[in-house]
């Protein structure tokens, strides 16, 4: 059985995507599963949450052995005559106690959480971009040699199971960049649910706009190539790309965006979203996002205070202690923001076991 693979996806960029990654990924591996998180994003920001300069200058410099130590290392053989590296999972957390601080409502009970994984990004894979356009066509031949542009075309796919079966992974968290480009249509290729990051402007409503007709066409396309590749010689990922909710940021004071304006924009979001991710032309909608209980996941708050502090510390903002200069009322938002991500997590907990009963994820001990 194949992991579920949740992928953070945006055509805009600048709406906390990769910062709700990091954040969820631990949240999800204090609450018991096994996460593997995945960075896809050439300018691999998650990387960069997850590990310190040393260990990076380290990675990105080892291009030796059988094993790839970052996504690039994996697939770049193929750009040539070789075959996939698999990959080679950097320990982004130790085994832990679960934080109790934000589950006021339970036991404080003692329990090991399991390990959190990475699969490094790496900026040298913009270089698979044009590679990934080229074979994408290729994958329509009349010929019989089909293995090499599918091997290709699901590296990224490939990739991930193998890091989830390494680490037994429950779910995987996939980071990719704000473009419509060849490296996140593979990236869709290997997704079963999409998150949707929003930030309550225009540019967030028109990325809603482009999104939504391209994951349709890509699952189209997909199809076709599925199809047309009567008999593969390896497993084809579905490529399901199946959108299970939003996440808006909340407004930033400034004085030349008032609060009206945010409003105008984060209240035209329930529709935009239905209309163009889940193809409901006709409605009803919901008037806000604190209304729309089927499609808002929740909308984040920015903790802007806690930000430097949790990246110094090289932990998110639910895990800073005292010792971290978490006092006072920084110590209250951390607080605050361990119980924001908890609802989170169980949201999509919740709504992945819907869609894909026969997962094992939900059922963390």
């Amino acid at each position: 059985m194949t992991v579920p693979v949740l992928t953070f996806f945006n055509n805009k960029g600048g709406v906390g995507k990769t910062s709700l990654v990091y954040h969820l990924a631990w949240m999800l591996s204090d609450l018991g599963h096994r996460v593997l998180a995945c960075d896809l994003d050439p300018q691999a920001n998650l990387t960069a949450m997850f590990l310190s300069e040393g260990k990076l200058e380290k990675i990105w410099g080892s291009d030796v052995g059988k094993g790839g130590e970052t996504i690039w290392q994996c697939v770049k053989p193929l750009m040539k005559v070789g075959d996939i590296k698999p990959p080679v999972v950097a320990q982004a957390a130790p085994a832990r106690r679960i934080h109790q601080r934000y589950r006021p409502k339970t036991p404080v009970v003692t329990q090991t959480a399991p390990e959190l994984a990475l699969i490094p990004g790496d900026l040298a894979l913009a270089g698979f971009e044009g590679f990934l356009s080229g074979e994408w066509a290729n994958a329509l031949d009349s010929g019989d040699n089909l293995y090499r542009p599918f091997r290709i075309l699901t590296a990224f796919s490939t990739i991930i199971q193998e890091g989830a079966e390494q680490t037994d992974a429950d779910i995987v968290l996939v980071d990719v960049g704000p473009n419509l480009g060849a490296i996140n249509r593979s990236a869709m290729i290997a997704t079963d649910f999409i998150v949707v990051p929003l930030a309550a402007d225009l540019f967030s409503l028109q990325g809603l706009r482009n999104l939504g007709p391209t994951l349709e066409q890509w699952r189209k396309d997909w199809k076709t190539r599925k199809d047309h590749w009567e008999q593969p010689e390896f497993p084809l990922p579905a490529g399901g790309m199946q959108p299970i909710g939003y996440v808006v940021q909340q407004h930033i004071e400034r004085l030349d965006r008032p609060v009206k304006a945010y409003v105008k924009w984060v209240n035209r979001m329930p529709e935009e979203y239905a209309r163009n991710l889940l193809g409901n032309k006709e409605g009803p909608y919901a008037k806000t996002p604190a209304q729309d209980k089927e499609n808002a996941l929740a909308t984040a708050k920015h903790y802007r205070s806690l930000v430097p502090m949790a990246q110094e510390a090289r932990k998110p903002i639910f895990h800073l202690r005292a010792a971290d200069g978490a006092i006072g009322g920084h110590a209250s938002a951390a607080i605050s923001a361990g119980h924001d991500f908890k609802v989170l997590a169980e949201k999509i907990v919740e709504r992945v076991k819907k869609e894909m009963p026969n997962a094992k994820f939900g059922s963390a001990t």
